[in-house]
């Protein structure tokens, strides 16, 4: 079957095509995934412009700079239509592209940074955001203008205005005091050149702004695994995966064999790193860091006494991996601004942490004791004498005072031979090596308690 070919294309007249990304959400980990995909589909596609057809109150500043970056990067135009909101992170976006196109009830601006309560963020996030957001607008270049018969140069969008849209200290005569924050309407936009015009919607944007006569418009969409690599990524989920992998590993230690925590740990694990393995942030070095700090934390409980270098060795390894995989290593440079790109994720990583090892500490304390549903988790019943339960034997509690020797390490558990015969010990003062002569101080639920020997 012949490929269909559209009338223009057989007058010799081909149609401009455009690839159209619907950017209708929060900025988060889906949008930037959105966008990145479409621009990728855009190049190896060989359409001639994207179009974002934008409305978003804002959202995270992380992916929203990586958004704008891949947007001056592109190396086809890419318009943009402020169909109603684009704010905050939103508008730093827009002020990216290369044209910004807005409906007549169309807003742009209030791009201060905030946390998670809403409140303005400390000045160091500030101050951040507002270099972003100037040297967006410095990118787009000056243009010629005349003024009293002379031509200047001047800037197409006032690095300055962008400026004013996070930092209410800016004062621009005529258009913002201080005290305020920038955030233009359509008209206003258009008339301080942060608007190439007004239009009605798409098609309005394609034909009679862009001047586009003969087009072809695909909606880009995301695949279904990329939908939810997407969401997978977002900073919110990232911190409870990360909560359940250690309170996973915690609960684990707590109780015999391989049970339901440790199998939530390990596919808390795999939403973790597979969507970052994917999306080229997680390497090799970064997983295999995080499953060594597995090993020697485990090593540590299960085979060295006390808490020493594997340890420490452990827990340092599983905050690098967890820490290193969040962070793009292809732009990561060892300097001290380089290692900017560590901070959020450090912290991330490390709040996640205390707060899982505080909720797990919290449930421990909290299993077996009271009479809510953590009752249930214990198991409190009495085996009594009436329902056929045997008390330990008489002879059991003869062991008392006599001396055996250690046939294990007991740290502090472990196997002792008394009298020829072989029990379950346990050490009541901490660590006792194996050939250690002890003597039993007591015996209870099915093992000895033992102390080493004194000699005196």
């Amino acid at each position: 079957m012949l490929p269909e070919v559209s009338f223009s294309e057989l007058h010799g007249n081909p149609p401009t095509h455009v690839l159209q990304i619907n950017l209708q959400d929060n900025v988060n980990s889906y949008t930037w995934l959105l966008i990145q995909k479409g621009l990728k589909k855009a190049e190896a596609g060989h359409f001639d412009c994207v179009l974002l057809n934008m409305n978003t109150y804002g959202g995270e500043v992380l992916y929203a700079d990586s958004i704008r970056t891949a947007i001056l990067n592109a190396p086809i135009p890419v318009y943009v239509f402020i169909n109603h909101n684009a704010a905050s992170a939103g508008a730093l976006i827009a002020i990216a592209c290369d044209s910004i196109y807005m409906t007549i009830s169309g807003t742009i601006g209030a791009s201060t940074v905030v946390d998670q309560t809403g409140a303005a963020a400390p000045d160091k996030y500030q101050s951040y955001m507002r270099g972003i957001i100037r040297a967006t607008a410095e990118a787009q270049g000056k243009v010629p203008r005349i003024q009293h018969g002379d031509t200047m140069m001047i800037w197409r969008r006032n690095p300055k205005i962008a400026e004013a849209m996070v930092d209410p200290d800016i004062y621009i005569k005529g258009l913002i005091d201080k005290g305020k924050v920038l955030t233009f309407t359509a008209n206003e936009a258009a008339k301080n050149g942060y608007c190439e015009g007004l239009a009605k919607n798409v098609t309005d944007v394609l034909k009679n702004r862009i001047g586009l006569t003969h087009y072809d418009v695909v909606v880009f969409k995301l695949s279904g695994i990329d939908k939810l690599k997407g969401r997978l990524m977002g900073t919110a989920l990232r911190a409870i995966l990360i909560m359940i992998i250690v309170a996973g590993i915690w609960f684990e230690l707590q109780s015999p064999g391989i049970g339901i925590p440790a199998i939530a740990s390990l596919v808390a694990a795999i939403l973790f790193f597979a969507p970052l393995y994917l999306d080229g942030f997680a390497q090799y070095w970064e997983i295999i860091a995080f499953l060594a700090g597995v090993v020697l934390l485990l090593a540590e409980i299960f085979i060295i006494p006390g808490f020493g270098i594997a340890g420490i060795s452990g827990s340092i390894l599983i905050l690098v991996g967890l820490t290193f995989a969040l962070v793009d290593n292809s732009t990561l440079a060892f300097s001290l601004k380089g290692l900017e790109a560590l901070q959020k994720p450090f912290l991330l990583v490390s709040l996640s942490i205390l707060i899982a090892i505080s909720i797990s500490l919290w449930i421990t304390a909290k299993i077996g004791k009271g009479k809510g549903a953590f009752r249930k988790l214990a198991l409190t019943s009495a085996q009594l004498k009436e329902n056929g339960f045997i008390a330990v034997p008489p002879e059991f509690g003869a062991l008392v005072g006599k001396i055996g020797e250690t046939v294990t390490i007991l740290k502090p558990s472990g196997k002792v031979r008394i009298e020829g015969k072989m029990y379950d010990a346990m050490s009541e003062i901490g660590y006792i090596e194996s050939g250690t002569t002890v003597i039993v101080k007591r015996y209870e639920t099915g093992q000895v308690y033992v102390t080493v020997l004194s000699n005196d």
